[in-house]
C-alpha cells in the first residue's frame, strides 16, 4: 500500500508559510548589508550594547511631562458607574418575580462590568415584583409600590452589617489593650557632675 503524500507525519511537520521569518543574522560582512556597525550607525550610546534611553528621557533636559503644570482634580477613579433599567423593561417578568442581578442578567437588561444595579421611573409598571437592588429613584419606588410590589436596597444591608460589626468590636474590648501597660522610657542623663 503506497503512502499518501500529502498526509501529515511527524518527519514532515514544518509551520505554515509565512508563519516564520529568517533571523536577521548581523556582523557576517560588509556585503550582507548589516556588516560592520549591525544596523545601530556609529557609536553612541545607542550604540553599545546594552545601552537604551528610557520613554520620555530629553537628554538630561527637563522633560514635557514635568514642564506642563499639574491643575485640578480629577475624580474619575472614584467614580462609581451603575447599570440603569427602567420600570417599563421590568414588565417582562410574571408577578411576584424576585428581580435581582442576577435575573436581569440571564433577560440580558443588564450586561458587562458596573458598582450596582439602579432601577430609574421611566414607563408604567403592570403588576407587582419584589426588586432587589442598589439604588433607585423615587418616581421608581412610587410607581413599584403602587403596583404592589416591594424594593429591597441591598446598599443598606453592607452598611447595617457594617455598623453591627463595628457594635460588637466596640461592646467587647480587646483583652491585649486592657492589660498592656503603658512604656516607660528610661533616659540617662549625660551632664553627670564627675566627683
Amino acid at each position: 500500500m503506497e503512502e499518501v503524500s500529502h498526509m501529515m507525519r511527524l518527519h514532515n511537520l514544518r509551520p505554515r508559510p509565512g508563519s516564520r521569518h529568517r533571523v536577521k543574522r548581523l556582523g557576517c560582512g560588509e556585503s550582507s548589508g548589516h556588516g560592520k556597525t549591525s544596523g545601530k550607525g556609529s557609536k553612541g550610546q545607542k550604540a553599545r550594547s546594552g545601552g537604551s534611553i528610557r520613554l520620555g528621557f530629553e537628554g538630561g533636559q527637563m522633560p514635557l511631562i514635568r514642564r506642563l503644570p499639574k491643575r485640578g482634580f480629577n475624580n474619575a477613579a472614584f467614580h462609581k458607574s451603575y447599570a440603569v433599567v427602567n420600570v417599563s423593561d421590568l414588565n417582562g417578568f410574571k408577578a411576584g418575580t424576585v428581580v435581582n442581578e442576577q435575573l436581569l442578567r440571564e433577560s440580558n437588561l443588564v450586561r458587562g462590568h458596573f458598582a450596582g444595579i439602579k432601577i430609574l421611573g421611566d414607563g408604567e409598571l403592570k403588576h407587582d415584583l419584589k426588586v432587589q437592588v442598589d439604588k433607585i429613584s423615587t418616581t421608581a419606588r412610587e410607581k413599584i409600590e403602587k403596583a404592589g410590589g416591594t424594593v429591597t436596597l441591598r446598599e443598606a444591608r453592607r452598611i447595617e452589617k457594617g455598623q453591627a460589626d463595628v457594635a460588637s468590636s466596640e461592646g467587647e474590648p480587646d483583652a491585649a489593650v486592657a492589660t498592656a501597660k503603658p512604656r516607660v522610657k528610661k533616659t540617662k542623663s549625660r551632664n553627670k557632675k564627675s566627683e
